[in-house]
């Protein structure tokens, strides 16, 4: 059975009233985002952020009224502030005390520590970093959920082999797709892989949220959250209305992305959640015909910047073919070569931050708040 049209999806939203204008939702150009992916729709609903616990039901309705079309398997709704958001969200570091959350109830209640996994920019490997360490947490004997917080560019179905949709439960939230021992969670769920996601930065912070508080998550030790690249609005406001465990940075060796790599470490200085390490990603490379030791990206220079910066190194991952080709073909390397010198590394680093993480950091989960 087909999946219904945008039409339809917009004259079933048609039914839903907006309770403060008196007008239906789709007529009052309050529906934005409307994403139509195989037979699961995604769209966003803006509102004044003052009226965002009382506009709840009105969400739930418009998931509702959206399910009952044919072809539907399943839905996904968020609350976004309407036009500009109040001067909390505009300036995020003056929503709350330094390195403190604002008051939310708490969105995953069942999930111990939350790591995240940055970089100061993108191109350094960061989404395979951040895939075969929690494949590696999980061999370590943790329960292991991973997060993909890059809602412009998910990358994790394909770098996981994830080719089923995440089903709808009968409590209306989502049960996450496994792979590889993993619990995942993805925008690239929703949406076709060369779909551009051209969303302010509530509404991505309204889908980040959806995916942590309706998602059925379970009893999990960690939550790798991969994170989006650089240090913009998204990352900061992530930062500190997530009470994150900690934080491990990936960089390659090359002096320009170490500058990138600083500004990260030291934005999650800045909000007091603790940098866990720095990892080197593509750190040298092997020719595999001849054996000769090439440092393409230099060799050396994230361990230098951790020494100098204080924070813990956690190794070195190698610029190899086959990383490249397991991650491509949805077989991360430390599942499908788990006896192989690159698992051992990943392996090595995973041990380092489970033995960071203070018994404090795995109780509570990330709370985010909507401004």
């Amino acid at each position: 059975m087909a999946a219904p049209s945008q039409d339809q999806i917009l004259d079933a939203l048609r039914k839903i009233v907006d309770p403060v204008s008196g007008k239906d939702i789709v007529t009052n150009g309050q529906v934005s985002g409307l994403v139509v992916k195989d037979r699961n729709i995604g769209f966003a609903i803006e509102i004044d952020p003052a009226d965002a616990e009382r506009m709840e039901p009105l969400r739930r309705a418009a998931e509702r009224e959206v399910r009952e079309l044919d072809g539907v398997s399943s839905v996904s709704a968020v609350l976004t502030a309407h036009n500009t958001a109040p001067q909390a969200a505009q300036d995020p570091q003056k929503s709350a005390p330094r390195g403190q959350a604002a008051p939310a109830a708490n969105l995953l209640p069942g999930v111990g520590a939350i790591v995240a996994v940055a970089s100061g920019k993108g191109g350094v490997g960061k989404s395979t970093t951040a895939v075969n360490l929690a494949i590696a947490l999980s061999q370590l004997g943790q329960r292991v959920g991973i997060l993909d917080a890059d809602v412009y560019g998910p990358s994790l179905p394909r770098m996981l082999g994830i080719t089923e949709k995440p089903k709808a439960l009968p409590d209306e939230r989502i049960a996450p797709v496994e792979a590889y021992g993993l619990k995942v969670m993805s925008m690239g769920f929703m949406v076709a892989e060369d779909t551009a996601m051209i969303w302010r930065g509530p509404m991505v912070m309204g889908a980040l949220e959806q995916m942590m508080r309706e998602v059925d998550w379970g009893e999990l030790d960690v939550l790798v959250v991969d994170m989006p690249p650089g240090t913009g609005d998204a990352q900061l406001t992530m930062a500190q209305r997530v009470p994150l465990a900690g934080a491990v940075i990936v960089s390659t060796p090359q002096d320009i992305a170490l500058i990138d790599a600083r500004k990260g470490l030291n934005m999650f200085e800045k909000v007091n959640v603790p940098v866990l390490g720095i990892i080197e990603n593509m750190s040298t490379f092997i020719c595999p015909k001849c054996g000769e030791r090439t440092d393409i990206f230099g060799h050396g220079g994230a361990r230098a910047e951790a020494e100098k910066l204080g924070a813990e190194f956690l190794g070195e991952i190698p610029l190899d073919m086959a990383i490249r080709v397991t991650s491509d073909s949805g077989q991360p390397i430390t599942a499908s070569e788990p006896d192989g010198p690159h698992a051992a590394a990943y392996r090595a680093a995973a041990e380092a931050v489970l033995g960071k993480l203070s018994p404090d950091a795995r109780t509570g989960g990330p709370r985010i708040v909507m401004e």
